[in-house]
């Protein structure tokens, strides 16, 4: 099997301290390995990364604290600045560099900082930088305690288009029933579909991580319904990330359906635009017929108030839609820069979120409806 292209990685807490109260920096040190060999083949890659709790009970000395909610915050304020320490650490050696996000949900489901997001770690990737993400745990109320850094890797997949998302944990993937209770418990190699008995048969987490194995599952759901194939797998598994990456069969991989790209059109077909662009006729043409980016000098004119990462139509000259697609410009932003060419965008704004009007990847053109 070809080997992907661009991988979403989450290390559990477990996989982080391998069964002990701090950070293992030889497991560390290990997954860094792996990760630059990967990253030397030109292959794009996102740590998504528990630990600053255990983190930050390392710097504290383990003292006794209550098992509280804002000691767990205490500790993940603490322990945040050393587990990225650490990452950037062992990723010195190879000559790599990372770049640090934290992230809650709220952050994801809020459309204008969602692009921000997305355009930030797309920078990061294009000049090779590894992101290391992380739930942002020290004012995070519910997320922390549901695992959520499994949900929140599902939803960086689903971001970033994702060829692969790999969850990595203390268990060898999904089985049948408890392998910790019951010897002759089976592991589930493929999962085509996920329902609700697949879930109920999940097993629980770990003392030290928040997430088990529902939560994996959960994530796993998210990630193959936007069409990124999911692996569930064991951390200390020989070059596991590696191997992963070419599609061996270890553990549980759960099987996408459809791709990132076609998940995307379907959702901005299903979206009521908000505006409407009005483009000249070879805009029109490049869009239809060569999937371009739209750039602010094909713009004839707009319709309608709608704010940046609206989802909006863009007509032909003969008032006839030709594309849909997320804008990154409001309709007053996009009045001042149309006609004009992408290098004076910053110049009349002030700022600049691009040369593209819509990215070709944020797009659909009308006979992708058919």
């Amino acid at each position: 099997m070809q080997q992907v292209k661009r991988i979403v990685i989450k290390f559990g807490t477990t996989s982080i301290t391998n069964h002990t109260d701090c950070l293992s920096r030889p497991n560390i040190l290990e997954f860094v390995r792996q990760i630059a060999t990967l990253h030397k083949q030109g292959v794009d890659l996102i740590i998504v990364s528990s630990g600053a709790v255990a983190a930050g009970r390392e710097v504290l000395e383990y003292p006794k604290i209550s098992k509280e909610l804002p000691a767990k915050q205490m500790f993940s304020a603490i322990g945040q600045s050393r587990l990225v320490q650490v990452w950037a650490s062992m990723f010195a050696y190879y000559g790599i560099n990372v770049g640090q996000i934290l992230l809650t949900r709220a952050d994801l489901k809020n459309r204008h900082s969602y692009l921000n997001i997305r355009d930030t770690l797309d920078a990061l990737l294009s000049h090779r930088v590894i992101p290391v993400i992380n739930e942002n745990d020290s004012v995070a109320t519910e997320e922390i305690r549901l695992g959520d850094n499994d949900n929140l890797s599902a939803r960086v997949a689903n971001l970033l288009g994702a060829d692969l998302l790999i969850l990595l944990t203390d268990q060898k993937g999904l089985f049948d029933r408890d392998p910790r209770k019951d010897s002759d418990a089976v592991l589930i190699n493929t999962v085509e579909h996920i329902d609700e008995p697949l879930i109920e048969i999940a097993s629980g987490g770990s003392e030290l991580g928040t997430g088990g194995m529902v939560t994996k599952i959960e994530a796993a759901q998210i990630a193959t319904q936007s069409g990124t194939p999911t692996a569930i797998a064991m951390f200390s598994e020989d070059d596991v990330i590696i191997r992963l990456s070419y599609g061996e069969n270890i553990g549980t991989r759960f099987i996408s359906r459809t791709t990132p790209k076609e998940s995307r059109k379907r959702w901005l077909f299903s979206e009521h635009p908000q505006g409407v662009i009005y483009v000249d006729a070879g805009a029109a043409k490049r869009l239809a017929e060569e999937g371009a980016s739209l750039l602010p000098v094909g713009i004839v004119d707009v319709e309608g108030a709608f704010a940046r990462g609206a989802v909006v139509t863009v007509n032909s000259p003969e008032r006839k839609p030709v594309a849909v697609g997320v804008t990154s410009y409001s309709n007053e932003e996009i009045q001042k820069i149309k006609g004009q060419r992408s290098k004076v965008i910053e110049e009349t704004l002030g700022y600049s979120y691009g040369n593209e009007v819509i990215h070709r990847e944020s797009m659909a053109s009308m006979k992708d409806k058919s």
